[in-house]
């Protein structure tokens, strides 16, 4: 895939729409910075396969003005190479999303005639690894923390709320003081794909108590400083970044002996999974813990925990 096929619309509407940069207000029109970042990536893959260069006002309006076979070939031509490559069926799904969000958008605002609803997206099995730590591994990690110091009530009060409320880093990292009401024992979160739009969490003793050491030691804070901050000298005062988040929960695994990678979301699954033994398996009250949209996906969590497919096989095996 060298090039695209020549357009069949009219040369003046392609002059038009060339005139406007639908690429970039496609991008605009993305909420999430993630989302953005990963729609430029996927769809300068994209016509870079297909035209060899980055996505451009001509090029783009290039590809929208083909006509509806054209289109949709060239897009299935692109899915074959893309399986050729052997890409997981969720990145290939991925790329496709995007190029479909492109027509769609163009769709709406009035500059592209067709749709890539008949391209089907790959089929992705429903399997989650959910497996994180028990919590005998998690006391451990707790119970290495230095809490004499600034950085050890800070780590220890992120750890303690990653925990109990089995939180996202990202939500994590986006809190201020100002979400934060100890009176009430609440914590405003912004979570993933909500926007601006914050949920109001109700926090543990443990968590209460452990915020509340580390931003008295802390001292000399207004409402509007990050929840979580760096405590180096030379970055005092900075928001943690999600990357620094998962540098202390590696940090506090490793130094607790623990042999498998752990990360945020890790700690995360260990904890709706605790949560799903303490509640015998109680999903719907653990879905207000977790937060998933979809309960297909605590029943995921349900299934590993308990693998019912193994309780099932064992039982045919004693048949026979």
């Amino acid at each position: 895939m060298t090039s695209i096929v020549a357009s069949s619309a009219p040369k003046n509407h392609l002059i038009q729409l060339g005139e406007r940069d639908l690429f970039q207000e496609l991008l605009a029109d993305k909420k999430s910075p993630n989302t953005r970042r990963a729609y430029a990536k996927d769809l300068r893959l994209f016509f870079n396969a297909i035209a060899g260069d980055d996505p451009n006002p001509d090029l783009v309006a290039e590809f929208l003005t083909l006509d509806r076979f054209s289109a949709i070939s060239l897009v299935l031509k692109y899915k074959a190479a893309l399986n050729e490559k052997g890409l997981a069926s969720a990145t290939i799904n991925r790329r496709l999303a995007a190029i479909k969000s492109l027509v769609n958008y163009a769709r709406r605002v009035g500059q592209c005639d067709y749709s890539l609803d008949d391209i089907q997206s790959e089929k992705i099995q429903p399997y989650r690894d959910t497996t994180g730590i028990n919590t005998s591994s998690f006391k451990a990690m707790l119970a290495g923390i230095d809490r004499s110091t600034l950085k050890g009530k800070r780590d220890y009060a992120l750890l303690t709320l990653l925990w109990g409320n089995a939180l996202r880093r990202g939500e994590v990292a986006k809190a201020d003081i100002k979400d934060l009401d100890l009176v009430a024992g609440t914590l405003k979160i912004y979570g993933k794909g909500k926007g601006k739009e914050a949920q109001i969490v109700s926090l543990g003793k443990g968590a209460i108590n452990a915020l509340s050491d580390w931003l008295q030691l802390r001292g000399n804070t207004n409402r509007k400083q990050p929840l979580f901050c760096s405590t180096h000298p030379g970055y005092w005062g900075k928001r943690l970044s999600t990357t620094s988040i998962y540098k202390i929960v590696r940090k506090a695994a490793e130094k607790a002996g623990i042999d498998k990678v752990i990360s945020p979301h890790r700690i995360r699954h260990s904890a709706i999974t605790a949560a799903l033994d303490q509640t015998d398996g109680n999903v719907r009250m653990v879905q207000k813990l977790s937060r998933h949209a979809k309960f297909d996906t605590l029943l995921i969590y349900d299934d590993n925990r308990t693998n019912a497919q193994k309780t099932i096989t064992n039982l045919l095996d004693d048949l026979i």
